[in-house]
């Protein structure tokens, strides 16, 4: 079996992690030693060999445990740390605290900027290696490797049992789930399996509503880029490529979590892309509701990406004219306001408009998928735009 194939050994990594601090490590020190038995971990029985043990939790503790006493013993502060290593346990059952949630917590501490929480979330609480998390972004394997050790010189100095913030743990978790796929890890996937876990180690409709927020999108990845790697607009996807199955767990989640009355920023995300997944075209989508959920998304956040995404469901709502109102009132210096802007001056057939502004968006696009894309939308309409003598 492959101990790094998202559901044997990496799962367990916080609960080990948690078990080594619980014995007297230091968090940075018990993250490396688990890293350490996880390749052991492969290197013993990782290719498929039928030896693998049945406590796979206990094998790892076991190994990590030894590792990080071998570095104890090996430090130059040996003497001052002796009393932990005279008070390693004898074998025995491994401990039944599940300490998964404060890890968690701990690395989305608010101390750490979003990039460093991301990093050593995908460390000590995927289990992923640094090369992994360093393709994942695509830099260098000693740049991730620097930003996750200050990442835990950060945290250094912090009780493992403080109380944590669960609307930290899922922006962490949100982020992950952005970045997609790259490398050999599918950060998308992962984020799902993350958020996966965390509901079921604290029940609660906001992290339920993220869930769904990511099963929704998920659902729609298989349409949403063609084999060239250009993005495919909502409006052109093959709907029928959509998982089905995830699009029917992800509203199941959302109705539960609806139901208990205790609206968050994701439930209210969620629910617009439910109304997305529950329609057989653009054309058949429910806008009005649409507009309802943005504008109580909108009084719940007052953010003006809410704002200018709102504007484009106003314009699918109430007419083009009506959404280039609804923009007027978004800061023009955001984000995808020109490719906003652009699609409705186009729906309002001002076509020399709408080239013009795509044109700008794809100058200020960030990614190339994206380029791409408001590039060839200019060139479209510039095709059967009138020329001007």
């Amino acid at each position: 079996m492959d101990p790094f194939d998202g559901t044997t050994l990496r799962p367990l990594v916080p609960a080990v992690i948690g078990v080594l601090v619980r014995r007297g490590a230091d968090f940075a020190a018990a993250e490396d030693a688990v890293q350490d038995a996880l390749v052991e971990a492969w290197r013993t029985f990782g290719a498929g060999d039928d030896a693998a043990p049945r406590d796979l939790k206990g094998w790892l503790v076991t190994v990590a445990w030894r590792r990080f006493l071998d570095g104890v013993r090996s430090g130059s502060a040996r003497q001052r740390r002796e009393v932990v290593v005279d008070a390693e346990p004898g074998a025995g059952p491994t401990e039944v605290a599940d300490d998964t949630l404060r890890v968690f917590f701990l690395c989305a501490h608010p101390a750490l900027t979003p990039a460093s929480a991301v990093a050593l979330t995908l460390r000590a609480v995927a289990g992923l290696t640094t090369r992994q998390v360093a393709e994942a972004y695509l830099v260098p394997e000693a740049t991730m490797a620097q930003r996750i050790s200050r990442a835990k010189r950060t945290i250094s100095g912090e009780s493992f049992d403080r109380p944590g913030d669960l609307a930290t743990v899922r922006r962490v978790l949100y982020l992950v789930f952005n970045e997609g796929y790259s490398g050999d890890v599918d950060l998308a996937a992962e984020a799902i399996r993350l958020t996966r876990q965390l509901a079921s180690l604290r029940a609660n409709p906001e992290t339920d509503g993220l869930l769904a927020l990511t099963l929704l999108h998920h659902a729609r990845r298989p349409a949403r880029l063609r084999p060239d790697g250009t993005l495919v607009p909502l409006v052109d996807q093959d709907r029928s490529r959509w998982d089905g199955a995830l699009i029917e767990e992800g509203v199941r989640i959302l109705q539960r979590a609806l139901a208990l009355e205790q609206r968050g920023e994701f439930q209210l995300q969620a629910a617009i892309a439910a109304l997305h997944a529950d329609a057989r075209t653009t054309e058949e989508t429910d806008w009005v509701q649409v507009v309802q959920w943005y504008d109580e998304l909108l009084a719940l956040t007052g953010s003006p990406v809410v704002r200018l995404n709102r504007a484009v469901a106003v314009g699918e709502a109430d007419g083009p004219r009506a959404g280039l109102a609804a923009l007027a009132e978004v800061d023009p210096d955001l984000p995808r306001h020109r490719a906003v802007s652009a699609y409705l001056h186009e729906r309002d057939g001002d076509l020399a408009t709408a080239a013009g502004l795509y044109a700008e968006a794809a100058a200020l696009a960030t990614n190339m998928p994206e380029r791409t894309h408001l590039t060839k939308q200019a060139a479209r309409l510039n095709q059967h735009s009138p020329v001007v003598e």
